[in-house]
């Protein structure tokens, strides 16, 4: 059976619809930075999205090639991830999304190296015929961290983060968001399937210890 990152870490992929304070260790991703809203037609961030399905799925599917990655293990791809950011600004205004700064990505097993990487860029931009030079192979260590899943509307996040923002006061830390460590979410929903109220996507925010300077 396919390892899944989403059964095996739950603590990281399936928390609970309230506010919790989670340590993410360090992780590999496939990752396209770009800017502008997500939602437009034909836009940047749905052409990021067509790259690293790309990317993911050439490595995934590297076992039905010649090529061979030390290592390998069947697996599920993981989800979607972003990160979100907006000039000026701590957190995130719904309101401009045209502002929106963004990091579009997906986990990779840890056994795909910089070499096998670059053998799926080679192999993807043959098959498809398209750059993906703008896709990246980076490592996040995201750290002290509050989470919440929350059920509905992008556009709804914020009564979330605000219960995110409450839970850290209360337990001592404080909400810390920088250029490294940005508003985070993982995508469980397909929201061309999914109704709107139904989906199921986790926030994370950075925090540190109100003490901490």
């Amino acid at each position: 059976m396919a390892f899944d990152y989403k059964k095996e870490y739950k603590e990281f992929y399936l928390p609970k619809n309230k506010p919790e304070i989670v340590t993410v260790p360090s992780m590999n991703f496939i990752a396209v930075r770009g800017k502008g809203d997500p939602n437009e037609e034909g836009g940047e961030y749905k052409d990021a999205l067509e790259m690293l399905y790309g990317i993911a799925y050439t490595l995934k599917m590297s076992k039905k090639t010649d090529y061979r990655i030390d290592g390998y293990f069947d697996y599920v791809v993981p989800p979607l991830e972003g990160l979100w950011a907006q000039e000026g600004m701590v957190g995130i205004d719904y309101c401009r999304k045209s502002d929106l700064k963004w990091t579009a990505m997906i986990r990779v097993p840890d056994f795909v190296t910089k070499a096998d990487f670059d053998w799926a860029v080679e192999q993807a931009t043959a098959k498809k015929k398209r750059d993906f030079s703008k896709v990246k192979l980076m490592t996040f260590n995201e750290g002290l961290c509050v989470q919440c899943m929350h059920t509905g509307s992008y556009d709804d996040e914020p009564a979330t983060v605000a219960l995110m923002n409450s839970f850290a006061e209360r337990m001592g830390y404080a909400v810390d968001i920088t250029n490294e460590r940005q508003h985070h979410e993982i995508y469980l929903s397909d929201p061309r399937k999914t109704a709107t109220e139904k989906l199921k996507t986790v926030i994370r925010h950075p925090v540190k210890k109100q003490c901490e300077r």
